[in-house]
């Protein structure tokens, strides 16, 4: 299938590894211009290489955090005006509301829903003006079915899913979508952290934590990050032009729900 972005520019935040790697990658694979994001430096770079190498798409890469006013001006000096935005930021950690202050939410909304909202803000009248844009949110399977440990994120992604209902309305006659991914249990970083997390409270191996977590699954494994990385491309294309203030959960089923 011919997605029809080849030559477009994406911008994509968090993608030194994990999901939004894979979105760059995937995105690069379809001919678009990528600008990757990641707070390590050498990471960050290392995954260009390997992005130009494997595509021969122009790459640039922004070391900053998105989550600052400061962060964001470096990454949009880079490409003011793209084409496609995919927003992406690590969770907030886990934990019990009662532990947490104004503080703690105040990061969690800073990184999880007015970063996004703000970058969305600062190049979305250019992607009408062109009548073409994409805006992908990486959220969180939570937003569908809350985990109470993960509350931080719960809120926090919640918000922003409020938010996009809204605007994707306002702008879908200009050809701009505006969609959410809600990434379940994935093969990366985060989910690793997180069941050594849980090895550590119940006093088990982190391989018995991944195998107890993968078959209470229905499809009996974890995601792989260029499965997700597939979904945005396409919710990115021509072809997804009629897809518009969406959530899409990706997890394998779990999300036991007809709605």
């Amino acid at each position: 299938m011919d997605f029809g972005i080849a030559g477009r520019k994406a911008i994509i935040c968090a993608s030194s590894k994990g999901l939004g790697k894979a979105c760059a990658i995937e995105l690069a694979n379809e001919g678009v211009d990528v600008i990757i994001n990641g707070r390590n430096n050498e990471t960050l770079e290392e995954t260009a290489q390997e992005i130009r190498n494997a595509t021969g798409v122009d790459v640039t890469a922004v070391a900053c955090d998105v989550t600052s006013e400061e962060g964001r001006a470096k990454l949009l000096s880079a490409c003011a005006n793209p084409d496609i935005l995919v927003n992406n930021a690590g969770g907030p950690p886990p934990g019990n509301f009662r532990d947490w202050d104004g503080d703690e939410w105040h990061k969690a909304l800073e990184a999880n829903m007015v970063t996004p909202i703000l970058l969305t803000k600062a190049v979305i009248d250019g992607m009408i003006e062109r009548k073409f844009g994409r805006v992908v949110n990486i959220t969180s399977g939570a937003v569908k079915a809350p985990i109470s440990i993960l509350g931080l994120s719960n809120g926090a992604r919640s918000g922003l899913t409020g938010f996009v209902a809204g605007l994707a309305r306002e702008v879908a006659a200009n050809n701009v979508t505006v969609n959410n991914l809600l990434p379940g249990p994935f093969e990366t970083d985060r989910l690793t952290a997180t069941l050594q997390g849980a090895a550590k409270k119940n006093g088990t191996t982190l391989e018995e934590e991944w195998a107890k977590r993968q078959s209470s699954n229905p499809s009996k494994r974890f995601g792989k990050p260029d499965e997700f990385g597939a979904a945005c491309a396409f919710l990115c294309s021509n072809r997804a032009g009629f897809i518009t203030g969406q959530n899409w959960l990706l997890d394998g089923g779990s999300y036991p729900g007809t709605f």
